[in-house]
């Protein structure tokens, strides 16, 4: 997936915003916390957190590999483009975003429900 179309498949979700870290990353965090990461400059290695019990699953496919000092957080990189289908890039992207918003104080989620 290319930079645009992440921005307008996230960009509804509430608390949702995003920023250049690293020089070279497009970034997407919910309330601050990361949930999504893209190199700019090549429109790929594209980066999300997992759950815990498809982490494995996921990183035994081809082109796809634990991110970069994130791995131990669950996060997986998609070296290439067609490790996964876009459904499913958007299905996990939108899980992570569930997942990293599940973590933030409650305070904060029923800001972000209101």
């Amino acid at each position: 997936m290319k930079p645009a179309a992440i921005r307008r498949f996230v960009s509804a979700w509430p608390g949702v915003g995003e920023d250049v870290k690293w020089d070279d990353n497009l970034v997407f965090s919910v309330a601050g916390k990361m949930f999504c990461a893209m190199e700019v400059r090549s429109g790929r290695g594209l980066a999300f957190k997992v759950e815990e019990s498809r982490f494995l699953e996921l990183t035994d496919r081809p082109g796809v590999v634990p991110a970069p000092y994130l791995a131990r957080a669950h996060w997986i990189g998609l070296t290439e483009a067609s490790a996964l289908s876009e459904a499913e890039t958007k299905a996990l992207i939108r899980r992570s975003y569930e997942l990293v918003r599940a973590k933030l104080s409650r305070k904060l989620q029923r800001e972000l429900a209101d």
